[in-house]
């Protein structure tokens, strides 16, 4: 990621941070905008050339977007154009960034991260739905109404319109890397940190509560927990924070003597 679209990314989530009326309708509104910009070479060229003022950058927000979309929605899209990206790819990134924020503030309450995360478990453990999603082939709307209804009375609408976007358009990108990169983003846009905790069972409630107590002090920030239960882990646990791992587990505890006694 190049320098100018780090801090585009910078302006365009301040932006989000500071608006109103930030709803359901603001992110599925910028899903779709980032679809259109994103199927349109000559529209994504447009608003991501640098060397055209930002003003005729807006214009051409307003002329395309504005009487389709909510106020907020066209605030929020001006302000993405007028800043400076690496290259058009970058900028519908950042578009659909600013779609899965905007369904994380658009209710608080809803556990979006847990229910993206379980949804990427379901992929995971079910290579022909990954190979569905994935492939090149098929229709692309036809994907996301078939993750609608996996999803359907499982999850919130938040998690269930991120999915389904993401997928809708996934620009050479894994499925399980969409709701990963995703996760990510609403667990940020919320003020926490995501770790995956490795276990050989399920984790009880008082277990969670002391990990994610222990996490959130050695981090310094709020820790949101998705559990993937593996048996051949032993026991103990093996947590990940971004690039960080605690290995606990009696299965890496074993392997380290092994090598110990071999050499």
């Amino acid at each position: 990621m190049g320098s100018a679209t780090t801090q585009a990314l910078a302006a365009t989530t301040a932006a989000l941070d500071a608006a109103t009326g930030v709803d359901l309708d603001v992110a599925r509104e910028l899903f779709a905008a980032a679809r259109a910009v994103g199927d349109s070479s000559q529209l994504s060229g447009a608003l991501a050339d640098s060397a055209a003022p930002a003003e005729a950058r807006r214009q051409v927000v307003a002329a395309v977007f504005g009487p389709a979309v909510k106020p907020t929605t066209a605030s929020l899209l001006t302000t993405a154009v007028a800043q400076r990206w690496s290259n058009a790819d970058d900028l519908i990134d950042g578009i659909e960034e600013l779609a899965v924020r905007a369904a994380a503030v658009a209710d608080a309450n809803a556990d979006v991260e847990a229910e993206l995360f379980a949804f990427s478990r379901t992929v995971a453990d079910n290579p022909e739905l990954e190979l569905a999603l994935g492939s090149r082939l098929g229709d692309s709307a036809a994907k996301a109404t078939l993750v609608e209804s996996l999803l359907k009375g499982r999850a919130s609408e938040e998690a269930t319109l991120i999915a389904a976007s993401l997928i809708r358009q996934p620009r050479e990108r894994r499925v399980r890397q969409l709701l990963s990169r995703a996760t990510k983003l609403v667990a940020d846009q919320r003020g926490r940190s995501v770790a995956t905790v490795v276990a050989a069972a399920p984790l009880s409630a008082a277990q969670r509560d002391r990990l994610t107590a222990a996490l959130t002090k050695r981090y310094g920030t709020r820790v949101s927990l998705n559990t993937i239960v593996d048996p051949t882990v032993v026991g103990g646990l093996r947590v990940q924070i971004a690039d960080d791992v605690i290995d606990a587990s009696v299965s890496s505890r074993l392997a380290d003597l092994r090598q110990r006694l071999a050499g």
